[in-house]
């Protein structure tokens, strides 16, 4: 009954406007007071939920993202991009997809991807006579790419909660975001060839190897990332750190366009961003608190049991649920109220933690492009100025790409585990 009284007072607050942290803020402070524990000791749990040493990488890494966007790499990346694929039928199809992949190994969020680059692309691409809905979920779609190859802010919230090493997720996410990247590229080619959509002019070796050796520090970045960590010459969290004062670097040797007033933009812009993301954990906390004092993890735990008799069963429930959930709720939400849930009942039926994760966070990029509330469908509607009925219309056959990497990577854990696997 408890439980009952907090999800219809949370799904109240929602609709009525109050974000989503704060409505679950509200709702846990409005149990710890009827019960008697006291808004001081809710206040502790908040603070507890927010004092984690890898949780500094999220700013970290929202910060260095927003740096290397100050100076302009976005537009260096979409022309190398541009040179590398632009000449293949549906050109500017197959750039938005690898632009997002290359972005991808700076940025590590979905909605900076397609916030940074999605304006650009959009622009482009309705200049070269592609139509707005095309333009639009080709843009959503890879966006999905960003959390999946290192760095990813998701994945470092899923190692922090469930224990697991941020590194191996890192290693584990390249191959499955790579074959997102193909098979979306698969699609574009597709409809290009059905609606005759243009193609750009081989631009010749000499100017790709020029674009390629003026990218090259920037597409370094993740490399930086993940060999210091396997190295052991940083944590998870220091490489973060790391890479805030690689783009600083970077620019200074070889860009020089991150002015001060750029500079300034990217911290503010960090500062909105986390405190948002902060706001969310903090509520997280405290109502998660909430419902393991209801013993809701044990009643979760025993419906899944009870529906799934093995692995497979129990990935398809998961996968089912999460797809659900990402119709209405945020994906961030989803990461921290049921991964702390769902991962010992996982190794329980003895999936890799790594396995796991990766699957976990695919279906998350997933629900950011499933309406009515993907996140990623908003951001593009609004950067492209295209509405977003329309483009909630158009995303539908775009999901089908990485429902098809999803469903590789749970059939084959080793195109998740062996990556990681090599490190050893």
């Amino acid at each position: 009954m408890t439980l009952a009284v907090i999800a219809i007072g949370w799904l109240l607050l929602v609709l009525v406007g109050v974000p989503i942290g704060v409505a679950m803020i509200f709702v846990s402070m409005g149990y710890f007071y009827w019960s008697g524990m006291g808004l001081a000791f809710a206040l502790s749990r908040m603070i507890d939920g927010l004092n984690s040493f890898p949780l500094l990488a999220v700013p970290l890494f929202i910060l260095a993202a927003a740096i290397l966007n100050g100076a302009g790499i976005t537009n260096l990346l979409f022309g190398f991009a541009r040179a590398c694929v632009g000449h293949i039928r549906g050109g500017l199809g197959h750039v938005n997809v690898l632009a997002s992949l290359f972005f991808s190994g700076m940025s590590g969020s979905a909605l900076a991807d397609a916030g940074g680059l999605g304006k650009m692309e959009i622009e482009a691409m309705r200049k070269a006579g592609y139509d707005d809905e095309f333009a639009g979920s080709v843009t959503a779609a890879s966006s999905m790419i960003g959390p999946l190859v290192p760095p990813s802010i998701t994945m470092v919230l899923y190692g922090v909660i469930s224990n697991t090493s941020i590194g191996k997720l890192f290693l584990g996410g390249v191959v499955p975001g790579v074959l997102c990247a193909f098979s979306l590229m698969v699609m574009v080619y597709a409809i290009a060839l059905r609606r005759d959509y243009p193609r750009d002019p081989w631009p010749g070796l000499r100017e790709l190897a020029r674009l390629f050796v003026r990218s090259f520090p920037a597409l370094l970045t993740p490399a930086v990332i993940v060999g210091g960590i396997f190295s052991g010459w940083f944590s998870p969290t220091e490489a973060a750190a790391v890479t805030v004062l690689y783009a600083v670097v970077i620019d200074v040797i070889f860009y020089r366009e991150l002015t001060l007033r750029r500079l300034w933009d990217a911290v503010y812009e960090t500062t909105a961003t986390s405190a948002s993301i902060a706001t969310i954990i903090a509520g997280v906390s405290l109502l998660g608190y909430v419902l393991a004092r209801e013993q809701a993890p044990q009643q979760i735990a025993t419906m899944f049991l009870s529906i799934a008799d093995g692995p497979v069963s129990f990935l398809i429930a998961v996968n089912l649920m999460i797809f659900v959930l990402g119709m209405f709720i945020e994906s961030l939400v989803i990461l921290l109220i049921v991964v702390p849930i769902l991962v010992p009942i996982a190794m329980g039926f003895g999936i890799d933690p790594i396995h796991f994760g990766i699957i976990v966070v695919l279906n998350l990029m997933i629900s950011i492009l499933t309406p009515p509330m993907g996140m990623a469908l908003f951001v593009v509607a609004q950067v492209g100025g295209i509405p977003f009925q329309k483009l909630a219309r158009a995303i539908l056959p775009w999901l089908i790409p990485p429902f098809v990497v999803l469903l590789l990577v749970c059939a084959f854990p080793i195109l998740a585990t062996g990556l990681p696997g090599l490190m050893k």
